[in-house]
């Protein structure tokens, strides 16, 4: 398993698909995952510092570990099947639940949780960056402009075609 960080989110375009990017920490291997557009914002408003007014659902799961005494230790993206991403929350004491990637990552940069990945996933699915640090920041700004893009142009009802819940 390799540690990484969330560089950040973007929308692929012309498919307006969201795409949250991780970086292999200590190295030069990039692992983009499709996700979401709701996840998609709740990774970006964690990596923002944004407070919602009411918890978000990553909120909640966070603010409910708090309460019973748990904690997320971990986050392990193990695989992708036909194009699909699996990932393993590991709790407290070991436990391990199924998870979509996009909702771990969520719940990872909530608490402070390192994320890590399979090293066969990423030999698999990762993306070589040949230049080195400076690109990949270059890459990390342009990945996070995109996204604030992409969130100047949508609104709720994009979502389900029913505003959030206040």
């Amino acid at each position: 398993m390799r540690e990484l960080d969330v560089v950040g989110v973007r929308v692929e375009m012309p498919s307006n698909q969201p795409i949250v990017l991780l970086r292999e920490v200590g190295g030069n291997r990039y692992l983009p995952i499709w996700i979401g557009a709701v996840e998609a914002t709740a990774i970006a408003f964690a990596q923002q510092g944004v407070v919602p007014p009411r918890p978000l659902t990553h909120d909640l799961f966070k603010d409910v570990l708090e309460a019973m005494g748990a904690s997320l230790e971990q986050v392990r993206i193990t695989e992708v099947r036909d194009g699909t991403y699996f990932a393993e929350l590991v709790f407290t004491g070991g436990v391990e639940v199924s998870s979509r990637p996009s909702d771990s990552i969520a719940l990872a940069l909530r608490t402070g949780s390192p994320i890590y990945a399979a090293d066969v996933l990423l030999d698999e699915a990762g993306v070589l960056m040949a230049d080195g640090e400076g690109q990949a920041e270059e890459v990390a700004e342009d990945e996070v402009a995109k996204f604030r893009e992409f969130l100047d142009q949508v609104s709720p009802e994009d979502f389900h075609g029913q505003p959030p819940e206040r």
